[in-house]
C-alpha cells in the first residue's frame, strides 16, 4: 500500500521500519521539527526523521500542522492509500486526516478506551495496572475517540518500567499494524464505550516530585513511571537530587517520620516512606553532575541515618 507516516519519537519506529520491511510504500514521513537537545541544546531530528533520511525518504516538519496550508497538497502528491499515525505529537486537521481512501490509522499504546491522551504508558506504570496493550483506531479529529479496528493485550511485568514497557509496545503496535493493513476493507470498526474512558494527559515536570508520605509502592511506581522522563526527583539539603531506580523494601517501619534515612550501605538509601514502609534508592543523580550509585553519593554527602530528604 502506498502510506504516508506520521510520527515522531523511537516508539515510531518499530511500526515505520515494520512497514517498510513488508514491502509498503511509504511516500511521504510527517514529523515533529528539530529541537533542542543535550547539554549543547544543539537542535537534533527527531528518531523518526533520522531514519528517514537514512532510507532516503522525503520528510516535511510543519511546526504547526494545523495551520500549515502547504501540508494537505503534499500529502495529495504521494496519493495514499491510507494514513499511519504513531506518537506524532500534534492534532491533525480533519482535511488531512480523511483525505486518503482509507482515511488514518492510529497505533495507540494504551487498551482504549482507557488512557486517552499523551502519556498512556506513565500513567498505566504509575496507576499499577497490571495489564496494557496496543489499540489500532480509524483517527478522527478527537483525541483518541476513533473506532477500534484492532487491539492486542500484555501483561506489566512486575517492577517494569514506562521506558521499558513502551518499547514492548512499540513492538506490538508494529505487528498488529501490518495485520491490520493486511485486513482493511474486511473489519468492522468497533465504536468505543466513551462512558468508560480515563485520561492520561502529558506529565509535568512538577509529577516526579517523590512525596515520601506515600507508602513505598507508590513511590516505587512513581519512580518506574517518570524517572526517565521527566524524571522522578527529590531534595537533600536544598539540592535536587534526581531518583533513577530503586524499590520498595519488606517489612514495616513503626514511628519513623516519612523521608528520613533508615540505612546507609552498599545496596543504597533506605528512606522511610508513609504506612510504615521503606523504599531503597539504588542509583541518583545530584545537581549539576552525573548519574552514580546511592552509595557512591553517600560517602561524598556524609549521609547517615536520621538524615532527611524532603520536598526543599
Amino acid at each position: 500500500m502506498r502510506i504516508v507516516f506520521f510520527g515522531s519519537p523511537p516508539s515510531a519506529l518499530p511500526s515505520l521500519r515494520g512497514l517498510l520491511d513488508a514491502g509498503h510504500e511509504v511516500g511521504l514521513i510527517v514529523t515533529q521539527p528539530d529541537k533542542p537537545a543535550g547539554r549543547g541544546r544543539r537542535l537534533t531530528p527527531s528518531a523518526v526523521k533520522a531514519l528517514a533520511l537514512e532510507r532516503g525518504l522525503p520528510v516535511i516538519e510543519p511546526a504547526r500542522i494545523r495551520k500549515d496550508e502547504s501540508v494537505l497538497p503534499r500529502i495529495e502528491e504521494v496519493r495514499p492509500d491510507v494514513q499511519v499515525v504513531v506518537a506524532y505529537g500534534q492534532i491533525i486537521p480533519g482535511p488531512v486526516i480523511y483525505h486518503p481512501r482509507h482515511h488514518s490509522l492510529n497505533v495507540h499504546f494504551s487498551l482504549l478506551p482507557k488512557y486517552r491522551g499523551a502519556a498512556p504508558v506513565q500513567w498505566t506504570v504509575l496507576n499499577g495496572e497490571t495489564e496494557s496493550g496496543v489499540t489500532i483506531i480509524e483517527l478522527n479529529e478527537r483525541m483518541d475517540e476513533g473506532d477500534i479496528l484492532a487491539r492486542s493485550v500484555t501483561a506489566v511485568g512486575p517492577g517494569e518500567t514506562a521506558g521499558g514497557l513502551e518499547a514492548r509496545l512499540a513492538v506490538l503496535g508494529a505487528g498488529l499494524l501490518l495485520e491490520t493493513l493486511g485486513r482493511l476493507g474486511t473489519l468492522v470498526p468497533e465504536p468505543q464505550d466513551h462512558a468508560r474512558a480515563t485520561l492520561a494527559p502529558k506529565v509535568r515536570k512538577e509529577d516526579g516530585l517523590i512525596d515520601w508520605s506515600e507508602d513505598a509502592d507508590k513511590v516505587g511506581r512513581r519512580v518506574r513511571a517518570l524517572a526517565d522522563r521527566p524524571g522522578t526527583y527529590t531534595f537533600f539539603r536544598g539540592r535536587r537530587l534526581q531518583v533513577h531506580r530503586g524499590h520498595p523494601l519488606g517489612g514495616r517501619r513503626e514511628g519513623l517520620k516519612p523521608g528520613q534515612v533508615l540505612e546507609v550501605g552498599r545496596d543504597g538509601l533506605a528512606v522511610a516512606c508513609g504506612g510504615e514502609t521503606a523504599y531503597l534508592i539504588e542509583t541518583l543523580r545530584p545537581e549539576g553532575k552525573a548519574e552514580m550509585t546511592a552509595y557512591g553519593f553517600s560517602l561524598g554527602a556524609k549521609f547517615r541515618p536520621g538524615d532527611s530528604l524532603g520536598n526543599s
